[in-house]
């Protein structure tokens, strides 16, 4: 298998996590309408579910899908020393480094299967946001049986509001990283079981030769 290409159970975890944050963005809108958090209701087209009560049983069933596959996702990456290898270390140095390549439009991605401190940064951080979002939403849904949670989010209004938060920055995670696929096609090809993987070498060492000739 090319270097660069993800373990199969890799990808089987990025789809099924794309899939229930899908659900449960939608859903959670529409209970989010139910009862608005800042007053406005966002549009119905935004929303599943149908009514409120078919909202939550969505938003529920993506939940436990979406837990357990972080789970899965989690044990995997530390068990084999995949979360040090690809998301370790990150150093501040470096951070400034990649930034800046970045916004001169210089940021290489030659090498697949070797994260940047940015893309390490962004990674790690959508980690702690789904342990936010699963932390808040349980202080929401069960706020008596969980009073630790329900406490460090200071109550169950902020609990709400800390939940909304946590999840539109997964989403504005998610467009960011369409984005990057957009700019950067190749790196599907390596989330798909299909995906071309002699392309994807030779697409590499092109880029390769390209900015070491910058």
């Amino acid at each position: 298998m090319n270097a660069s290409r993800h373990p199969p159970l890799i990808m089987i975890c990025h789809w099924i996590n794309a899939f229930s944050i899908l659900i449960m963005v939608g859903s959670g809108l529409k209970i989010y309408n139910a009862s608005p958090i800042f007053g406005a209701k966002l549009p119905a087209w935004l929303t599943l579910g149908g009514w409120l009560g078919g909202a939550i049983q969505w938003h529920f069933a993506a939940m436990w899908l979406f837990v357990v596959n972080a789970l899965v996702y989690l044990a995997f990456n530390v068990l084999s020393g995949r979360l040090r290898a690809r998301f370790m270390p990150v150093r501040f140095a470096e951070f400034t480094r990649d930034l800046l390549d970045l916004v001169r439009f210089r940021l290489s991605h030659a090498h697949l299967d070797v994260y940047n401190t940015l893309q390490k940064v962004a990674y790690l951080s959508v980690i702690v946001a789904a342990t936010v979002i699963i932390c808040s939403g349980l202080a929401v849904w069960k706020p008596v049986q969980f009073p630790i949670l329900r406490a460090l989010m200071g109550d169950f209004d902020n609990s709400r509001v800390v939940h909304f938060f946590a999840m539109l920055y997964l989403v504005l995670f998610t467009l960011a990283h369409l984005t990057m696929v957009a700019l950067v096609p190749r790196t599907l090809l390596n989330m798909l079981p299909f995906g071309s993987a002699q392309s994807a070498r030779s697409n590499e060492t092109k880029e390769e030769n390209q900015h070491e000739s910058k």
